[in-house]
This record gives C-alpha cells, structure tokens and sequence, in this order.
C-alpha cells in the first residue's frame, strides 16, 4: 500500500498512477486530548488496523492523476529524525578526501563512534514544498537516502526483531550546509529533510537491503548506489537507536547516502528515485 499526504491535507492512498482521496477514515483517529499520552504519528500507529478500510474507501473515492498531486510529507508528526552518519564507505572516502568540508574530529571514525544524529522535527517537508537554502555563501549539500518509517513503540529491540517494527518507507533527503558546527545544528535548518512522494508499506518492498537508488541535479546523475553497501545495516540502526531513546510511531530513521554529495543553488532540481518505492522532484530556491 502507498499512502501520503496530498494538496490540502488530504490522505490520498495512490494506484495505478492516480491518487485516491481517502481522507474519510481519519475519522476513526481519535481526536488527541490533554495531556496528549499517545506520542507518534496516529495515522502511522494504525496503519495496519485501518488499512482495509483505506483501501475500501479509494473503491469509490474521488482520484487525481499522481503528476498533479502536490505531495507533502507522508508522515506528519514523528517524534524525532534519526540520522546515521558516512554509512556508506564509498562516502566516507569522499568526505575524508574532500578538503574544502571541515573534519569536526569524525574523519576516519566508525559509525559506532561517532554515533546516531537526530535533526529537528520542524526541519521536514514534503517534495512539493522544495528546500529553502539558508546561508548561500556557505556550500549546501544534498544527501540522498532511504528512509525507514517506525510503526510501533520499540524500546531496546534486538536485532532480530527490529524489522518488525517498520511500518514502510520513503525516498528521503538529508540536506546540509557545510561548516564548523555540530552535524545536527547545521542539518535541521527548515526544509533541510525531505520524506516522500508516499510511504510505502513493508510489505510491498520486500528485501529494503537490496534497493537501487539515484539522484541527478537538472538531469545531471550525482549519486547512485544500491542498499546493500551500507555498512550497518538497516536492523542494526533502528536497534541501536532504541537502546538510546524509545522509537514512536512516526519516527523517520534517514540511514545515510552514498558518494556523490554536492551543492545545489537557487533554480535547481533534484531528481531522485529508489526502485519499488518511486520517484520525486524536489526543487531549490
């Protein structure tokens, strides 16, 4: 199942190339009262309850094609953004070599050592929205990734057992502007993470350690790389975050890019794409 938000806060469920208004069954989300015990994304807590209705609901929904639909975040209100720093090595070798990005004491460092990074909830956007660069005399960056999308409540999860409690994924950008400062300071500008065109269910992805992905900047490629050559691995990263912090429904784990990072300016586009989940256009200004 694919599933977004589109236009005006509408839930759209998308099909063959449309996108199905199926805001109805929202209403059988209740309405959050004080002191609000229930953290995460809602619609995301319950995706699997109300998921034969979302799709009884598109049966007889009104629909647009997915090319007009503006796509906003598909997920709503995580409790936090999890990063995980140089996860691929073809990446770390570029950012060891690169002598015009600071090395902040992490050059060389396993990620282990450097640890997990959270960016700021209010930095996230949907693909529609674009990004918004911030301190242009200063070099921005895009990263593109993966994003794993957090269905349940999780604490201290083995290994073993941490894919169970993915929801779905996205196409997810981890954007940057280099400088001196700590990595989560200077990623969670606003609209420095964008998530989408939708989320897609796991079980629709089947193996996400064996994903093709690409970025191109105006049709130019500048990243592309597969899954499978993260150096730790999708179990171990939601995992290991939950040793630290208990995982809401909602939570975005970003799980690192490949090489091929550079700056975007004003007037570009970023073309990105990640085989069985689908394509965005993301555009700077």
């Amino acid at each position: 199942m694919r599933i977004g938000w589109f236009n005006d806060n509408r839930l759209g469920l998308v099909k063959d190339e449309k996108v199905y208004d199926v805001s109805a069954v929202l209403a059988r989300i209740p309405t959050p009262k004080y002191p609000f015990p229930e953290l995460g994304d809602p619609l995301i807590a319950r995706i699997d309850e109300l998921r034969s209705e979302i799709e009884r609901a598109a049966a007889g929904a009104a629909s647009i094609p997915v090319t007009e639909a503006r796509f906003r975040s598909p997920v709503s209100n995580p409790t936090k953004i999890i990063g995980t720093p140089t996860n691929y090595r073809d990446h770390q070798a570029e950012m060891q070599a690169d002598r015009s990005i600071p090395k902040l004491g992490t050059s060389g460092k396993s990620i282990e050592e450097q640890g997990l990074f959270l960016k700021a909830n209010s930095c996230l956007v949907g693909p529609t929205e674009g990004v918004t660069l911030r301190f242009r005399d200063q070099r921005n960056d895009h990263e593109m990734e993966l994003g794993v999308i957090i269905g349940r409540k999780a604490s201290a999860i083995p290994v073993e057992k941490a894919m169970d409690v993915v929801a779905g994924y996205a196409i997810a950008l981890d954007m940057v502007v280099r400088g001196s400062q700590d990595r989560s300071f200077r990623k969670s500008i606003d609209t420095y993470g964008v998530l989408g065109p939708w989320l897609v269910t796991a079980d629709e992805v089947g193996d996400p350690m064996n994903l093709d992905f690409s970025l191109a900047v105006n049709g130019e490629m500048r990243q592309k790389s597969n899954t499978n050559l993260m150096v730790m691995n999708i179990a171990k990263q939601i995992s290991w975050a939950s040793e630290y912090y208990t995982l809401y429904p909602g939570d975005i784990v970003m799980t690192g890019t490949c090489k091929g990072v550079s700056k975007v300016s004003p007037g570009d586009v970023m073309q990105c794409e990640i085989q069985t989940i689908g394509s965005m256009d993301v555009r700077v200004s």
